[in-house]
């Protein structure tokens, strides 16, 4: 079963390293990584992290930013240029010189786009509520911190196991960011420009990071889907990056797509529009990496249609498709929302039957086999006393 992969830059894990700095005052030395200054396996809570939007790097900022939680003590309240160096220093032995070219690429790839290609609607390069959402989401959350979660519980729908959807685009952002879409798309062709596109999956569609949503996307996960994943899977916690792009399915498009998973561990998946008959959206189970290809039993098998407007919220890890776009053109808004914390625990947990429904099978199947066994032999114990 094919993984989805997209055309940017994947997250590296954290480690630790050693970096010197000048902070404006003379050369300041980061302490090496030993044990009094390695990072954390718990994140400090109550600091407040700093903002690194500003900085033309090679990650993205909402990984420091995120990171910088699991500093050691004392570097949580150095400059801001300081924790920067550290952690970079951290992260840049996993990023090989082949991601770094490709990093390299892509930021001047973007650049381009920014200095050249000319936008129709700027009001899409700062998230606007209340002209971008509807009014059931809008009520969820301005509720008081303390029922927010209710709220939000009430508005979103378990359709299948793991599976939730709701209400939640305005028609109208929904026509302006298919006009933006399509005008970008005419630039390229006008101006013969190479678009990098999102899916290796798909032939169609746009990284919407790359031509000027990069802020209305990281707002978008930090204060609505984040609170929205922390209520549908509370396993799932700091999410602190996204791809977030469009995809389109049409008779003169890609009909539709294989069952595969997504890189994330939260996907958000919203109807754009237009019109279409067909492309139903698939799901066949959650699982883990080593049972991708396993069989799905009947009732993890699920399809349901797109609305306007209407998003999908559902694990990275569950297994989905498209079905054949029958007719017409759809365009819809996709969010691969994904959490370094979570990636660097991954690589030390072999045990996935709190997630992948095949290993939970296993473990149950196990389990009754080792009451089985306990049970017969109790019972020849008996026998064996009674004779």
């Amino acid at each position: 079963m094919p993984v989805a992969r997209e055309n940017d830059p994947s997250l590296p894990s954290t480690s630790t390293a050693s970096a010197d700095v000048t902070n404006g005052n003379g050369m300041a030395r980061i302490p090496p990584a030993n044990a009094d200054s390695r990072l954390g396996l718990n994140p400090n809570r109550d600091h407040r992290a700093e903002n690194y939007d500003d900085l033309a790097i090679e990650f993205n900022p909402l990984l420091f930013s995120s990171l910088e939680r699991y500093l050691p003590r004392n570097l949580l309240n150095a400059p801001r240029e300081i924790k920067y160096e550290y952690m970079r220093g951290t992260l840049r032995p996993y990023l090989i010189a082949d991601d770094r070219n490709r990093v390299q690429k892509h930021n001047e790839y973007r650049q381009k786009i920014i200095s050249s290609y000319p936008h129709m609607y700027r009001e899409l390069h700062a998230l606007n509520p209340s002209m971008f959402f509807v009014e059931s989401f809008l009520r969820a959350f301005s509720a008081p911190e303390k029922i927010i979660d209710e709220c939000i519980r009430d508005i979103i729908n378990e359709v299948a196991p793991g599976v939730y959807t709701f209400d939640m685009l305005q028609p109208g952002f929904c026509e302006m960011l298919i006009r933006e879409v399509e005008n970008f798309e005419n630039w390229a062709r006008k101006t013969r420009f190479m678009i990098m596109r999102p899916l290796t999956l798909n032939k169609f569609g746009v990284v919407l990071d790359d031509f000027g949503m990069k802020g209305t996307l990281d707002n978008l996960l930090e204060d609505f889907i984040s609170r929205i994943s922390k209520v549908a899977f509370p396993d799932v916690y700091a999410l602190d990056s996204h791809h977030g792009f469009t995809i389109e399915y049409g008779m003169d498009r890609d009909v539709g797509v294989g069952l595969h998973v997504d890189e994330s561990e939260v996907t958000l998946n919203v109807c754009l529009g237009k019109q279409f008959t067909g492309g139903e959206l698939v799901f066949r189970g959650v699982r883990c990496e080593k049972h991708l290809n396993s069989e799905a039993r009947l009732e993890e098998t699920f399809e349901f249609s797109h609305i306007l407007g209407h998003a999908f919220i559902h694990r990275g890890g569950h297994r989905h498709g498209v079905a054949a776009t029958t007719s017409g053109h759809r365009i819809n808004l996709v969010m691969w929302c994904r959490s370094s914390a979570l990636r660097e625990l991954k690589k030390h947990t072999k045990d996935c039957s709190n997630i992948c429904e095949y290993c939970k099978r296993e473990t149950e199947e196990r389990l009754l086999q080792s009451v089985a066994a306990r049970k017969k032999a109790l019972l020849v114990r008996e026998g064996d006393a009674a004779s």
